[in-house]
Parts: C-alpha cells; sequence; structure tokens
C-alpha cells in the first residue's frame, strides 16, 4: 500500500465513523464567537527506548500548566499526561506503535474550591513516515485514539470519543546541512485533531495545532527543544464556541539503547 492510499484510508475511514456518530440532528447555529485566549506551559519528555531490532518502548510523561487569576501560564497544573506504547519499527523512516494513556486532568475552571482531579483512559495507535526534503526531514504522523473521559459535574459518566490525528512536521537543520548531532534546527508542524462519537454532534474540529519550535541535537539519544503554539477549536457542549490558546512547549527526546555495539543499527527518524 502506498503512501497516497495510506492518506485515502485514513480519510475515508474518519467520514464513515463521523457520519454514523452523528445521527441526532445538529441544532441549528445562528452565530459563532471566540472565547479569550487561554495561556498554558508544557513541559513535554519523549521517550523512545530500544527493545530490540525492530521493537522499541514509547514512553512519554507531560506535565502542563495553565493559567489562574493572577498568573499567566504558570498559575495551576492542568493535567498529568502518561503515554506508554511498544513500537515497531518497519524501516529506517516508517514506524509504528500501539499503547495506552492516563492522564489526570485537574479542575482549571472553579477555582474556589479545592482541586478536583478525573481520570481519562485512552488507547491509542500511531502510524509514521520520515521522508527527507533537501537538507531537511519531513514528517506525516497519523494517530487515533480511542478515549474515555469524563466531566467535572457531580456524577458525571464517561463518555466514549474517537480521536483522528495528522500531523505534518519539518526539522530543518541550521548549521549543518542535514539533521545529524550538534545540530540546531528550527521545527514548524501543524496538527489536525478531529473527533467523532454519538456525543459529537456539532463539534467535530477539536483542535488545529500551529506549533514551531528551535531545538538542538546532543546526539542520536538526546536532543531538546522548546518552542510556541497556538491553537482553537470547537467545544463539545456548543459547536458555535471556539476555544483558543497560546502554549509555551519544553521538549526533551531521549532515545537510551543499551544493546551490544554490534547490534545497534544506523540513526533512526522517528522522533515524536
Amino acid at each position: 500500500m502506498n503512501f497516497k492510499s495510506i492518506i485515502i484510508a485514513f480519510i475515508m475511514l474518519f467520514l464513515i465513523t463521523s457520519i454514523k456518530a452523528q445521527e441526532t440532528k445538529t441544532p441549528e447555529i445562528t452565530s459563532s464567537q471566540f472565547q479569550e485566549s487561554v495561556t498554558k506551559y508544557w513541559i513535554n519528555t519523549y521517550g523512545n527506548i530500544r527493545i530490540s531490532k525492530n521493537f522499541f518502548w514509547v514512553a512519554q510523561t507531560h506535565f502542563r500548566f495553565q493559567e489562574d487569576n493572577n498568573t499567566p501560564f504558570v498559575g495551576q497544573i492542568g493535567q498529568i499526561y502518561n503515554r506508554h506504547a511498544i513500537g515497531y519499527i518497519y524501516s529506517k523512516k516508517i514506524n509504528f506503535a500501539l499503547g495506552g494513556v492516563f492522564r489526570l486532568n485537574f479542575d482549571t475552571k472553579d477555582q474556589s474550591k479545592t482541586k478536583t482531579t478525573i481520570p481519562e483512559y485512552r488507547i491509542w495507535h500511531q502510524y509514521q513516515f520520515a521522508m527527507p526534503v533537501g537538507s531537511a526531514i519531513a514528517y506525516h504522523r497519523f494517530r487515533i485514539e480511542h478515549r474515555w473521559s469524563k466531566s467535572f459535574k457531580e456524577n458525571s459518566n464517561f463518555i466514549f470519543r474517537n480521536r483522528w490525528r495528522y500531523m505534518f512536521r519539518l526539522k530543518i537543520p541550521l548549521n549543518n546541512t542535514k539533521i545529524k548531532s550538534k545540530t540546531f534546527y528550527v521545527a514548524p508542524e501543524a496538527e489536525l485533531i478531529m473527533q467523532s462519537g454519538k456525543k459529537v454532534i456539532g463539534s467535530p474540529l477539536e483542535d488545529l495545532r500551529l506549533h514551531t519550535s528551535f531545538g538542538y541535537i546532543f546526539s542520536p539519544k538526546l536532543s531538546v527543544a522548546a518552542g510556541v503554539m497556538y491553537n482553537f477549536g470547537q467545544t463539545l457542549d456548543n459547536s458555535a464556541i471556539w476555544k483558543q490558546g497560546w502554549t509555551i512547549r519544553t521538549h526533551v527526546y531521549f532515545s537510551p539503547d543499551s544493546r551490544k555495539t554490534k547490534n545497534k543499527l544506523p540513526e533512526i527518524h522517528f522522533r515524536d
């Protein structure tokens, strides 16, 4: 199956699921509006830990902060996020992953009471393709998440949704002719996140994220980056209300490989 066929299949799968999920009549919308921007700060760690020639363990932890009434960006904790999976390296430029997510959500809206936390669960699978574009590397990432979440309302129940995510990313070297150790780089990216499910009636566009980061590659085992993201998307309860925000993001990428030297492969382009 070629890359074009994969994209067509991904789009068709989303459309079929959305049609089935939206059997309820969509309420009439007379006008729409954007909410005020919310500022956030994310600390993200991404681990790709080599297990064997073809398998690796995905270990990601995110600490996400959000503004409060007095402090922008880091006023309060918003989420603590753990994503893990087993990945498979098909080739130097293609890899897949399957795993689960456990996330703790903190009530950031009602600041008059002690913070309430609720869990969120996901099963996710991902398909990532890398390809050279001149001196840069382009990434196409398809990620599908099956998500169980609930609101902070008393006696609320878990609801099920599917998330359909596509991200395009460029990794452009600044002080070298290619991506390698001791290289500064800039990485613009755009990610579209759609959702479907019985509770998703008129709000299929959950989020559009536009993010650019600047990073440094110490070695194939360690990279760091920082950047700014703007995002916007529909709220689940009212498709006419659009949320938006600005987020400062810092990233640490680590890829330990404890196998014997003779078993190690050349650098693999599967940074997340």
